[in-house]
This record gives C-alpha cells, structure tokens and sequence, in this order.
C-alpha cells in the first residue's frame, strides 16, 4: 500500500469521521498546548475544589505525548447533544443538564472513535491511534481551538459561531501527519457578560475563570461532601449539573435540535420526579443510571442533590420522601434531607426532625437537624408574623 499524503489521510479521516456522525472535524500538531499556563495558574489558585485528579496529572497535560508516545497529529471532534428544549419544571421535579439526558456520551462517543480508529489504521497500517473523550491528560478546548473547531469563551466552554456550545469534544491522536487547519480565533464573545452575570452561584469569577468550587456542575456532580450551606439556594431546581451559562449565550439562541437521538431524554428523565428516587436502593439505583452520566453523582450524591432541590422548591407530597431519607443509610442523604425539611412549613416535618435527633449518631447531621430545626422554627414564626 502507498502511503498516503497528509493531505489524502486528513481528507479520508474528516469524511469518515463526519459519516460517523461528528460535526465538527479539524486537525492540529501534537505541540504543548496553547494555554497551558494559564490552566496550571487555574490549579494554582485551588479553582478545580476536590477534582485533585487534574492537579495530580498537571505533568502529563503539559506533554500530549503522555497520551500517546510519538504523537504527532490531532484530529479534533465534535458532536452534538442538543436534542430538544427543556420541559417546564413543576413543583417536585429537578432539572438535569442536557448533555446527561441520555446515553452516557463516553460509551456512544468511543464506539465511534473505535471506528474512526479502526479505519486510520486500515488507510496506515504501521500507524499508532488512540481516541480519547473526556478521560485523558489533554485540554481538549484547548486543541480544538488549535484545531479551528471554535474559541474558548467568556463561560469557558468552546464555542463555535455555526454549533454554539451544545457538543461534546473528543480527539483522535496518531503518530501520522496530518494536514493542519488554521486556528480559531481568540475571542468572538465581544462586550457580552451574559454568562457572567445570570451564573447562578458567581462562579465566573472573570472572563474564561470558572472557580468549580461554585459550579452547580461541579457540586451535584464532583462534590462528594455536603453542598456549603451558602450555596444551596443557589442549586434551585438544578438536580444534575447547569445548563445557564449556555441557555443565555447568544451563540446558542438560533441552535436548532440536531444532537443524536441517543442523547434525547430517557423516560422520567427531562425533568425528574424527585421523590420518587428516595424509594430507590443500591440495585434499583443500578439500574436506572448505571448506563447514564448520572452514575457519576452515585445514589448518595443523587439523593442529595434530590433534597437540595425539595428543599429550594419546598413541596408537601415530598415530605414523606425526606423523612424516609433522613433515616437513610448515608450520612450525607440523611444531612441534606434534614436540610430540606428545615425549609418546609410543615409540623410533619420538624416531628421528624425531632425524632432523628434523638437516635442520630453522626455528629455533623447532628449539627444539620439542629440548624434545620432553627430555620424550621424561624420560618413557622415568620409566617404567623405574616398573618
């Protein structure tokens, strides 16, 4: 077989890659990674909170070869998962973030690059490919602007002018040449602070800075502890990540519904019953996310996102819900419901906050029922005020 030009290879891949349903394809030389810098200084500054994975791995992100030895190429990918607008939500329901709908992208995003693999190495039989989505050492926003795929914006999200933000991204690495496409850009955000200013918890602390600490994504979804009391109003009716700082940027006002079908929202999934999940055990919650994004949260950190929101959008028929979970087998359920239950106009409920004080063993949901207790007795004297 002839080798093939970097030009013939990167044609064949992007169509390929394009027939597998990816919509955005470039590619970029397997050089350090633009903004490198500033990522470290991100570290520096504590932003990424417990992710201490990505501090642990800051020596590999700095070398793309510690993703594959003798790389030298990067085609950069994108596939949509915008599938539809959200459902209203009712009292009792919570939102999850879009891109967690459905499938868990990782599964339906390797299935593809296993294939797109697969035919690199049919066109270069001596060539080493490896695909990666989400998981490795690699600024993958970073090398897609490389790539041309689009520019990081003022939410830290790539966005793109044709695709807006409602994608994942995901690379295929190679020890081929390849033809290079002309960077993106730095910036098309302009004047716009729109992101920065609706984020619900202030966790844009400046164009491009995303303090996590403070991301509703990252406390439902990477918190494993009790969400800080001074930002549990601030979740509302997010119960799996937040969409806000995209539903507000203009880049995604005219996207049209395009991601792939299994992306869509799955049955009970867009938005979810809440209390329903507190009659969930270890098996049952298995079931229902083992294949989702939400298995990431696990059953302890779903159940506690549940009470944050129950306890933000107080709802009578979820009472029993809480209290069931207020005798729940983790400490961090029964933390949050008694949260939750503190914030409820409801006798039923300080009985049984009452109740569980009397028997609880851990001292910081102790210190949880005493301060829901407080609030309980502060919002019954502030409505017979109110009367």
């Amino acid at each position: 077989m002839l080798p093939r030009s970097p030009e013939t290879l990167t044609a064949e891949l992007k169509a390929q890659a394009r027939r597998l349903g990816f919509s955005l394809v470039g590619a970029c030389p397997a050089v350090s990674p633009p903004g490198l810098d500033r990522f470290l200084g991100w570290l520096a500054a504590g932003f990424m909170g417990e992710m201490r994975y990505l501090s642990d791995r800051a020596d590999a992100y700095r070398d793309v070869h510690c993703v594959l030895d003798g790389a030298k190429s990067l085609l950069m990918l994108g596939i949509d998962y915008g599938t539809a607008e959200p459902r209203p939500v009712q009292s009792g329901e919570g939102r999850i973030s879009r891109y967690a709908w459905g499938a868990d992208y990782h599964q339906v995003v390797r299935s593809k690059l296993r294939a797109l693999a697969e035919v690199h190495r049919s066109l270069c039989p001596g060539a080493d490919v490896r695909g990666v989505v989400d998981t490795a050492p690699l600024l993958e926003r970073q090398y897609a602007q490389l790539a041309g795929l689009g520019w990081i914006g003022k939410n830290t999200l790539l966005l793109n002018r044709e695709h807006g933000s409602w994608f994942f991204l995901a690379a295929l690495l190679t020890t081929e040449v390849l033809d290079y496409d002309e960077p993106a850009g730095d910036d098309a955000c302009g004047a716009c602070r729109a992101c920065l200013d609706t984020c619900p918890t202030g966790a844009l602390v400046a164009p491009g800075v995303l303090d996590a600490r403070r991301c509703l994504s990252y406390l439902t979804i990477e918190l494993r502890g009790p969400v800080p009391p001074e930002l549990r109003e601030g979740v509302g009716d997010r119960f799996f990540g937040c969409d806000v700082c995209q539903e507000v940027c203009p880049w995604n006002r005219h996207q049209t519904a395009r991601g792939e079908a299994a992306f869509g929202p799955g049955p009970g999934n867009d938005p979810v019953d809440l209390a329903t999940l507190f009659a969930l055990d270890e098996a049952a919650f298995r079931e229902r996310f083992r294949a989702t994004p939400l298995w990431r949260a696990k059953r302890r950190g779903i159940l506690r996102n549940a009470a944050m929101v129950l306890g933000n959008r107080p709802h009578e028929a979820a009472i029993g819900a809480l209290i069931r979970g207020l005798h729940d087998g983790e400490p961090l359920v029964r933390g949050a419901c008694a949260w939750a239950l503190g914030r409820q106009r409801s006798g039923e409920a300080a009985a049984a906050l009452r109740a569980r004080l009397a028997e609880e063993p851990d001292p910081v949901v102790r210190g949880e029922i005493e301060a829901a207790m407080s609030e309980a007795a502060l919002t019954r004297t502030r409505s017979a005020s109110a009367e």
